[in-house]
C-alpha cells in the first residue's frame, strides 16, 4: 500500500498520521484567560524538542475553520501556560477535558480536577498531575491551517519519587503516563517497558 498525501483531504491525512504515528505522549495544557478563567486541555501532537534550553512543543488544532480553541487564544493573550502530563489514573479525567466548552466555562470546575499555584508563571497547573511544566511561548508557528506552540521550560512540579533527585533519573514503574493511539478513541499504557542498552 502507497499513499500520495497530495491526493488526500486533510482529515484524511490526520487519520493517517495519527494511526500510524503512535504511541504520542499528550500534552494536557492548562492555560488561563483574561478574566482569569483556567482552561485544560489535552493535546497529542506534542513533544520535547531541546533541552538548551528546555523545549517543549504542541500543535493546538481550531475550534472551527479560522476559529482558534480557547488554549492558543489564551497563550496568544498572555504567553504562558503548563504542560500537564497524566498518567493511567488521570486517563478519564484528561480526556473528559476535551469536551467543547463555551468560552469561559473552565473545564478544570466541570471535572472536579483542582487549580494548583504555578512558581513562575501566573497560569496555574492541575494538582493532580503527577508531573507540570511551567512554561512561556517562545513562537508560535503557522503552517498552513496549522498552528505549533513552542514552549520553553521555566519550572518543574514533580510527584515525589518519580525521579531520583541525586541522579534525575527516571524511578521505573513510578510514573506511568498514558500514550496516544490511533483517533479516535485509543489510547495505551506504559507499563510495560524493557530496556536496550546502547552501543558504547
Amino acid at each position: 500500500m502507497e499513499i500520495d498525501f497530495s491526493t488526500l483531504r486533510p482529515a484524511e491525512c490526520y487519520k493517517v498520521l495519527s494511526s500510524l504515528v503512535t504511541p504520542r505522549p499528550i500534552a494536557w495544557v492548562s492555560t488561563m484567560d483574561e478574566a482569569g478563567v483556567v482552561n485544560a486541555a489535552p493535546f497529542s501532537f506534542f513533544n520535547c524538542f531541546g533541552s538548551n534550553p528546555p523545549v517543549l512543543a504542541f500543535a493546538p488544532g481550531n475550534k472551527s475553520p479560522g476559529l482558534p480553541k480557547d488554549t492558543a487564544r489564551n497563550i496568544r493573550s498572555n504567553r504562558e501556560f503548563v504542560v500537564n502530563m497524566a498518567d493511567e489514573a488521570l486517563a478519564e479525567k484528561m480526556v473528559e477535558t476535551s469536551a467543547s466548552l463555551p468560552h469561559g466555562e473552565s473545564e478544570l470546575e466541570a471535572t472536579g480536577l483542582t487549580a494548583a499555584p504555578s512558581s513562575s508563571i501566573a497560569v496555574p497547573r492541575i494538582a493532580e498531575a503527577p508531573v507540570a511544566f511551567e512554561c512561556r511561548e517562545w513562537a508560535t508557528l503557522e503552517i498552513g491551517s496549522n498552528r505549533m506552540v513552542v514552549g520553553t521550560v521555566h519550572h518543574a512540579h514533580l510527584r515525589d519519587g518519580i525521579l531520583n533527585p541525586a541522579t534525575f533519573h527516571l524511578e521505573h514503574g513510578s510514573f506511568l503516563p498514558v500514550g496516544r493511539m490511533a483517533a479516535p478513541d485509543w489510547y495505551c499504557r506504559t507499563g510495560d517497558q524493557y530496556e536496550i542498552a546502547r552501543p558504547s
